[in-house]
């Protein structure tokens, strides 16, 4: 199959989910529900299986060393530019550089690799590096800058592994692989059937997300109405009128400027060609979800993160296979 077919199911699956969407078959909610069951089951289950079966020696090599370089350089772009460019406040900035350069690993991630690369043996390792080393610095800024004296919740950011099912799984993978653990035949096969899952749902998930209903006209009504409502403070318009360069930014780093880094260190570390398309695809993968979660969770840059994810997942499914087609 050559890398151009190899995206057809992906855009296939992901029109059936906008359609069905859109035509009201799997209801309003569909996206969050199998959003939740490839985060919660059938994305861990993938993961397990793939660090599991990976050797240590595999992990921390040339490949994941090129994808962590280009991943340290757009986030930390990101991060000054947001300040430097637009004016951002220092709580802001983490979001910002996160928007940039944290890939979605998981959701469209596994569908990607899975379908393009073959596995998600590397993957596996990205997932490792950005939940083990990039979140808790993200998370350390946040908390730092969201807490009026300074302080760092350490024990909620220490809970991390144990509360996402995603860590957890990897943990528990490399934990398997370091003791040379198998698992019974019965539990390997329960896994393999649920991994299964992950892709078909997370594309569907994907196409229903992209899919935003008319208002009704109940809706219509209630927005038309005049309301007494606090005047917007000089930030929030400044942010407003700034934020389609701000998202034009974001979506030019994480789409163009991360894989042709992740590209420049592979060659420079004179990578083989499968390795090289796949620290390149992953580097190209859009914004991970998890921004807009951790901007909604400490009230910073929250529009800027959700259009940063909506947007760069869209056109990542032409970038990608454009990425896929040149290196192949």
């Amino acid at each position: 199959m050559s890398l151009v077919a190899g995206f057809v199911p992906i855009w296939l699956l992901t029109a059936v989910g906008y359609a069905a969407c859109r035509g009201g078959l799997l209801g309003e909610a569909v996206a969050s529900v199998l959003g939740r069951f490839v985060f919660h089951l059938a994305m861990p289950a993938a993961l397990f299986l793939a660090l599991s079966r990976m050797p240590l020696s595999g992990l921390a090599g040339r490949p994941l060393l090129a994808f962590g370089a280009s991943t340290t350089a757009v986030v930390g772009f990101g991060w000054v530019s947001a300040g430097r460019l637009f004016g951002r406040e220092p709580g802001e900035r983490p979001v910002w550089g996160m928007a940039a350069g944290y890939v979605n690993s998981a959701n469209l991630g596994i569908p990607i690799a899975t379908q393009i690369l073959g596995d998600v043996s590397f993957l596996a390792q990205v997932v490792l590096l950005q939940v083990l080393v990039v979140t808790p610095i993200i998370l350390v800024a946040l908390d730092r800058h969201s807490d009026p004296a300074g302080r760092v919740r350490v024990r909620r950011i220490a809970s991390l592994p144990v509360r996402n099912p995603v860590i957890l799984a990897s943990l528990l993978g490399v934990a398997c692989s370091a003791a040379d653990l198998h698992l019974p035949s019965a539990a390997g096969a329960t896994l393999t059937l649920l991994s299964g899952a992950a892709v078909p749902a997370a594309l569907v998930a994907l196409g229903a997300s992209l899919y935003h209903a008319p208002p009704s006209r109940a809706e219509r009504a209630e927005r038309a109405e005049p309301t007494e409502r606090a005047e917007p403070t000089e930030p929030t318009e400044r942010a407003e009128r700034a934020e389609p360069a701000e998202l034009a930014v974001i979506t030019a780093l994480k789409l163009v400027a991360q894989p042709a880094i992740a590209y420049a260190a592979g060659l420079a570390l004179h990578l083989p060609a499968p390795q090289l398309l796949a620290v390149v695809v992953c580097a190209g993968l859009p914004t991970a979800q998890n921004t807009f979660i951790f901007a909604q969770e400490y009230g910073v840059g929250g529009a800027v993160a959700n259009r940063a994810v909506v947007v760069t997942t869209t056109l990542s499914l032409a970038t990608l296979a454009t990425t896929a087609t040149l290196l192949g």
